[in-house]
């Protein structure tokens, strides 16, 4: 049985289609949600796509949190189903908590688009059990509202317990405290980071690598073998 893994379109939404050839590329099922749908179609997994919500009105991902899909991914996410948000869907999962701390504008107060250097730090989570721990890989990054932000004791548990899952190298891009990239929740379900590995599955695109792709190879061996 093929795993069938949601990818929600929001008003603004950029990369959805992208997101979508990315799971179809690895081997699983894309399965596209609206986000006024609280029906989830019985998806094994959910990605939040990268793009401006709502146009980031507001507050970059405020509006989004409360589209009505969000009450089911959140409820299931809670419950177990993997989520991943990437850039636009990091910062909506900060602001439905199921990730910690926010995400504020660029330091620089300019948008940015780069190919981005990362390490994995936690190779453990349902999103990123094909790399290793410490392995150096490139990813495309494009963000206006990239830094991430927390306060010092939830800096302290995130590294402390490990849920860094991916940070930057040779440059922050963005001002994001600890050079954080990406984060996940305690259970390692819920996976969030800024930069694009739908836009490195192939190497016609992108970065020209394919350093992204066990993203979703991840998560259907995930749940393959669940």
């Amino acid at each position: 049985m093929t795993a069938r893994i949601g990818v929600v379109t929001f008003p603004g939404s950029l990369d959805d289609r992208d997101t979508q050839r990315a799971i179809r590329v690895a081997g699983a099922e894309p399965v596209a949600l609206w986000h006024k749908d609280k029906d989830l179609k019985q998806v094994d997994a959910v990605v939040l796509c990268g793009g401006f919500s709502y146009g980031d009105y507001l507050r970059a991902g405020a509006i989004a949190r409360f589209s009505p899909v969000m009450d089911t991914v959140i409820d299931q996410a809670k419950a177990g189903l993997p989520v991943l948000g990437i850039c636009n869907g990091f910062q909506i999962l900060t602001e439905a908590h199921l990730l910690p701390g926010g995400m504020l504008g660029n330091d620089h107060l300019h948008f940015i688009c780069r190919d981005q250097k990362l390490r994995v730090e936690n190779a453990d989570t349902a999103w990123t059990g094909d790399y290793t721990a410490g392995q150096e890989i490139h990813i495309p990054l494009k963000n206006m509202d990239g830094r991430y932000v927390a306060d010092r004791r939830t800096l302290d548990e995130l590294e402390a317990e490990g849920r860094v899952a991916f940070r930057y190298l040779d440059v922050n891009p963005n001002g994001s405290l600890n050079d954080i990239a990406g984060i996940t929740n305690a259970a390692g379900n819920v996976v969030g980071l800024m930069p694009h590995p739908e836009h490195a599955v192939e190497p016609l695109i992108g970065t020209g690598r394919t350093d992204g792709l066990p993203f979703f190879t991840s998560i259907l061996k995930k749940l393959v073998n669940a």
